[in-house]
């Protein structure tokens, strides 16, 4: 309340969002922490990892590279394996469920309190009044304008030719904008392939050593290295995309302000969201789907074969991408960049103003300058786009991707306790006290919101049944394991591969393995080498992906079924509000009918006192009538036609 008499509602509305925001946060972040806690707890009795951390399992499998690499055993990577189980548990999946409700129910209890703040700010009879136009817009209009009065004095022709060059120039400039805002769209994409680049020749490269701690360090190297590289892509273009959406906003010249933020916001939004999940996509559906199998790999640039997934899965890369980027953005852009900006903004505009401007040599002013000399020296307000925009995109993390990083609600809480703060001091010892707006709601960003929540259904769908390995656990527990549990299912998803029948000059070269070779093994499910269909499809490959689609429209319809009903039992707007609504407005029917009712009885008798009145003057004139014709008789007798001619009139 005292925010939104100092700064008005718009802003108000914003800290009012924040802070029910940073309140849904609590129960999301004690769920996930439980979550997190189980697969710590269940570590030791997760039968897979063990397994596969079991050296007595001789699982020997195939080279990760050609030539240089050798055979290895699959325990070595049982830390990745035990690391993997801490996100990749049956807990996933009802944290993801419970996260789809908690969006839902986010967004319903903010329709509730903003309608209650609406009511007690006097906002609820708002109406949208018609805004002025942007000064860039008059001036725009004014000279078209002008154009087309100089247009007329000149032959049709020649106005025809003129006319139809404008129309066609503000169809391509429209086109234009779509083709730059693609483009930026496509600078993201490019630096996702630079990224893909770095991790597919830094992994070659660090093969070719001859140090044995860097040759078994490959896979944690080039992951740490591309993610912080990632990082600080992402933190250059988001600067990048802010600026570009502003100027292509800009040379649209929107009407009015409301139109101008709404068009910036979406421009702003599509470039950042792409910018800041596109290496996340890559990592948690495309990255290891089109490796090829041992003899027949994908090459690109005729000599690097394409990144394969960790031993345990992607999901754990999915995790370490995701945690990364997220406090990265979180400590570096939301927190350091929060005050720093500003305030290297206001060193650089007052030393400029030292500089330019030729002061008076008062002593008193200089020891004890005014208010306003001090407020100007503070950065000017530019709106509250930035500051949704962190929020929005941090939502995007806690929502979209939470089954592959169930602590995600624990740092967004811990970020959002700093982020109160500094949003207070930033905007009442930073900014200029900016022009307070009247707003009823927060506008196009709910619609934003209530878009990411929908998509982290479907998102965190196929991260459960591609990117982890929960589905074909449950596959083989339950259809091919002879005693219903998850014993040999390590070597059930292996498949065999005819060391012999590798390309020439890609065997491994002076190989140190222990024993000799004839088969090794890989991920996938494969016909193996004395099969007549060899190293195509098995069967179980296509029952794991029947099953993995069924999961993605089960799990899908149900949540949003789910969401439906919450909706559905939350209303809008909150009992006592709606109830005091309608008793104001009884009241007004009320007083409106007793405004009535008072005047039809005022008309009522306006009318009986002209009725009274008439008759009184009809008694009035007969009797003037009578004694007038009495008193002027005629001797001749004419008083019978006085009398008549009296009656006529």
């Amino acid at each position: 309340d005292l925010i939104r008499k100092y700064f008005g509602e718009k802003i108000g509305l914003y800290f009012a969002w924040l802070g029910l925001y940073t309140e849904f946060l609590i129960p999301s972040s004690v769920v996930g922490t439980i979550v997190f806690l189980y697969g710590c707890i269940t570590m030791e009795s997760d039968i897979p990892s063990k397994e596969m951390c079991d050296q007595r399992n001789a699982f020997t499998m195939c080279p990760l590279c050609d030539k240089f690499c050798d055979y290895w055993n699959l325990s070595s990577a049982c830390a990745t394996a035990r690391a993997s189980h801490l996100f990749d548990n049956p807990a996933t999946v009802f944290f993801s469920i419970f996260m789809a409700l908690w969006a839902t129910m986010f967004l319903e209890q903010w329709k509730r309190l903003q309608m209650r703040l609406s009511y007690f700010w006097d906002l609820t009879g708002l109406e949208e009044e018609e805004e002025h136009p942007r000064p860039e817009y008059e001036t725009k209009l004014l000279q078209k304008k002008l154009k087309n009065k100089n247009i007329t004095t000149e032959s049709s022709d020649e106005v025809r030719c003129c006319l139809l060059f404008s129309f066609m120039w503000d169809l391509c400039f429209a086109k234009l904008i779509h083709v730059l805002i693609c483009l930026q769209i496509m600078l993201a994409f490019s630096a996702v392939f630079g990224i893909i680049v770095y991790r597919i020749t830094t992994a070659a490269a660090l093969s070719f050593s001859t140090n044995e701690t860097t040759r078994s360090n490959v896979r944690v190297t080039v992951t740490a290295t591309a993610v912080i590289i990632n990082l600080v892509v992402v933190l250059i273009l988001d600067e990048i995309y802010g600026a570009v959406a502003k100027w292509l906003t800009e040379i649209e010249i929107p009407k009015t302000e409301k139109t101008f933020e709404e068009r910036l916001i979406l421009k702003a939004f599509l470039l950042k969201f792409v910018n800041s999940y596109a290496s996340i996509f890559y990592v948690a559906f495309f990255k290891g789907r089109f490796v090829g199998r041992p003899g027949h790999y994908v090459y690109v640039f005729e000599g690097y074969r394409m990144e394969e997934c960790a031993p345990g899965g992607c999901l754990m890369e999915l995790c370490i991408q995701l945690s990364i980027i997220m406090l990265g953005k979180q400590l570096i852009q939301n927190n350091l960049f929060e005050i720093g900006i500003p305030k290297l903004k206001k060193l650089f505009r007052k030393l400029k103003d030292e500089k330019t401007e030729v002061k008076e040599m008062d002593t008193n002013q200089s020891k004890h300058p005014q208010q306003w000399d001090l407020d100007y020296i503070l950065e000017p307000f530019t709106g509250l786009t930035p500051e949704y925009m962190e929020m929005i995109i941090q939502f995007g993390f806690v929502t979209l991707f939470v089954a592959s990083f169930p602590l995600a609600p624990v740092f967004a809480l811990l970020n959002n306790i700093i982020e109160v703060r500094l949003d207070a001091k930033k905007f009442v010892t930073e900014l200029r006290r900016p022009d307070t707006v009247r707003e009823k709601d927060i506008g196009i960003w709910y619609n934003i919101l209530s878009g990411i929540g929908k998509l982290s259904v479907i998102i965190n769908a196929f991260v459960i049944a591609v990117t982890s390995d929960f589905i074909p656990r449950l596959m083989y527990q339950y259809a091919y394991s002879q005693n219903g549990t998850m014993h040999g299912f390590i070597n059930h998803t292996l498949s065999y591969f005819n060391v012999s029948q590798l390309k020439a000059g890609t065997q491994p070269e002076n190989s140190l393995f222990a024993q000799e070779v004839a088969f090794c093994r890989f991920k996938d499910y494969r016909e193996p080498p004395w099969s007549p269909h060899q190293y195509e499809f098995s069967k179980q490959y296509w029952a794991v992906l029947s099953a993995r689609l069924a999961f993605v429209i089960l799990f899908q319809n149900l949540v949003m079924f789910l969401s439906v009903l919450v909706d559905w039992m939350i209303a809008d707007i909150p009992k006592d509000i709606s109830e005091q609504i309608k008793k104001e407005k009884t009241a007004l029917v009320d007083f409106f009918l007793k405004e009535e009712h008072e005047k039809l009885k005022l008309i009522e008798s306006f009318i009986a006192h002209d009725k009274r009145k008439r008759r009184s003057g009809t008694k009035s004139r007969r009797t003037r009538a009578a004694s007038f014709s009495q008193c002027h008789r005629s001797p001749k007798g004419s008083f019978t036609s006085f009398s008549s001619q009296h009656t006529v009139v």
